[in-house]
């Protein structure tokens, strides 16, 4: 293979395959209920062949048949442990690793990019990639200047097979949402094309990479790695060092788990803040937890009366590498103040002012009408992790909220199918979601709060609003007016 096949007969062949399939194994589960087995028994074999294949060949076509695994791989931890157990290795290759270019591939892609002389560049070369994703892989190497470096060389025919891939994938998306219960697939989808351009646009990652680079150069928290050099379709930076977060899920301690959980709810939420950039692909691989800075091993300090707590961690804690600036959310006032408005509602228990600001943003549409106290209790169960000092991100806890939306019997189910998710929220929505994904996959304990009261516009009261809203009469600023929306001054995104 010379580079990604990209062939639209070849792709097409094996994407349409996957229905066919589908469809075989929904007819082999029908006769085994026939011989007496059980419909959830059936059901759950049926699932599990489903995403045997799925997977397999998601990761064989790289593209965006890749993209769309590693998307949905985060949600892993929603499915039932007996189903989610057998082919969760499957995920985790999906996020590190797909077949490679070969060397004389890379090397043309090199001398086509950077120039006839690109060796030059470097004091040292691996031909073997390092890593490999949906539309490039990335080769470790030694900058002319003795800087080790990680190389991303983007696939040939990369742009094309993304968006091939994915429009095929939209026209069954349908079959694919028993897969992950609750999560309508073809938004995802969709959303994913939406993102093609900049994906395949390395000078805009290379500028969001510095943003953050610059932003968090001195974070004892978190690295960002710097940009070296920034060709078309080429991009270099700096090489971190650490374990991969999808490692850390599977065998990881404790501390680890913990550590890494917390700091990925940081940077999440002070991203925006920090850079007016929102990270939008947090799947595990782009993620690494590294040592602290005077450690010279991969052993993890044990704090004592000499090490005190400081900003969420011992001194000399763990920190979190932060990969891949490809996909990002443009949020210039960081994240929107009515999130954090409406969850601080919420946590109160303002059934009203949830619902009027909901409306206001359009996630209730003029024409739908419900009861604002059924939508408390749908939101409430969702926002549990902000309700308590610490939350223990578990894969049972996603797994019930999954259950008690996707229930066609369910209420919430019922309530969530009248809710409407505007365009400007569905990148922060899909980026939340995959984020508590890896929260539960880790089973971090993570203390939400401390993030929601330092980075969240609006979650935290300031005392001069505080000091307002005592003057206003009880019950007055909760009123309605006829249009349905809060008096007083509309609150933008």
């Amino acid at each position: 293979m010379s580079d990604l096949p990209r062939k639209a007969v070849t792709r097409t062949a094996k994407l349409a395959a996957l229905p066919l399939g589908f469809a075989g194994r929904a007819t082999w589960g029908l006769g085994k209920r026939i011989g007496g087995k059980s419909a959830e028994l059936v059901a759950r074999e049926v699932q599990q062949r489903t995403a045997d294949q799925l997977f397999k060949t998601l990761g064989e076509l790289k593209g965006g048949a890749m993209k769309l695994g590693q998307a949905l791989s985060v949600f892993e931890s929603a499915l039932p442990e007996e189903i989610a157990g057998p082919y969760r290795a499957a995920l985790t290759k999906l996020q590190e690793a797909a077949p490679p270019l070969p060397a004389r591939t890379v090397h043309s892609v090199l001398e086509e990019r950077i120039g006839e002389d690109w060796r030059e560049y470097f004091l040292e070369f691996e031909d073997t990639p390092a890593a490999a994703a949906s539309i490039g892989q990335v080769h470790r190497a030694v900058w002319h200047d003795g800087r080790e470096v990680a190389v991303k060389v983007q696939y040939p025919g990369a742009g094309e097979a993304l968006l091939s891939d994915l429009a095929q994938l939209s026209r069954f998306a349908r079959l694919l949402g028993p897969l992950v219960p609750g999560m309508d697939i073809k938004p995802l989808i969709k959303e994913l094309r939406d993102r093609v351009s900049e994906e395949l646009d390395y000078e805009l990652e290379a500028q969001a990479q510095r943003e953050h680079a610059a932003e968090f150069a001195d974070d004892p928290d978190v690295v960002i790695p710097q940009v070296v050099h920034q060709a078309d379709h080429v991009l270099v930076t700096e090489w971190i060092d650490g374990i991969p977060l999808s490692e850390v899920i599977v065998e990881g301690t404790a501390e680890q788990r913990d550590r890494a959980g917390q700091l990925l709810a940081r940077f999440l939420f002070s991203g925006p803040a920090r850079t007016g950039l929102l990270h939008a692909d947090p799947h595990p691989g782009n993620f690494r937890l590294l040592p602290p800075v005077q450690d010279a091993g991969l052993l993890p300090p044990v704090p004592d009366a000499e090490h005190p707590e400081e900003d969420g961690g011992p001194v000399g804690s763990w920190r979190l590498g932060v990969l891949d600036f490809g996909t990002v959310d443009r949020l210039p006032g960081g994240l929107p103040r009515p999130v954090g408005d409406s969850l601080r509602m919420a946590l109160e228990g303002d059934a009203a002012g949830v619902y009027g600001l909901l409306r206001e943003e359009n996630f209730v549409k003029e024409s739908i009408d419900l009861d604002p106290d059924e939508v408390l209790d749908y939101l409430l169960p969702i926002i549990e992790p902000t309700q308590v000092e610490e939350f223990t991100f578990t894969r049972g806890w996603i797994r019930d909220q999954a259950a008690r939306i996707a229930d066609p019997r369910s209420p919430a189910h019922q309530l969530g199918r009248q809710l409407n998710l505007p365009p400007s929220y569905v990148l922060i929505h899909r980026v939340t979601l995959s984020t508590i994904g890896v929260l539960c996959q880790l089973g971090a304990t993570v203390r939400m709060r401390d993030e929601l009261d330092t980075w969240l516009p609006g979650f935290l009261v300031e005392p001069a609003e505080a000091a307002d809203a005592t003057e206003t009469a009880p019950g007055e600023a909760e009123e309605p007016d006829e249009a349905g929306e809060p008096e007083g001054e509309t609150v933008q995104a």
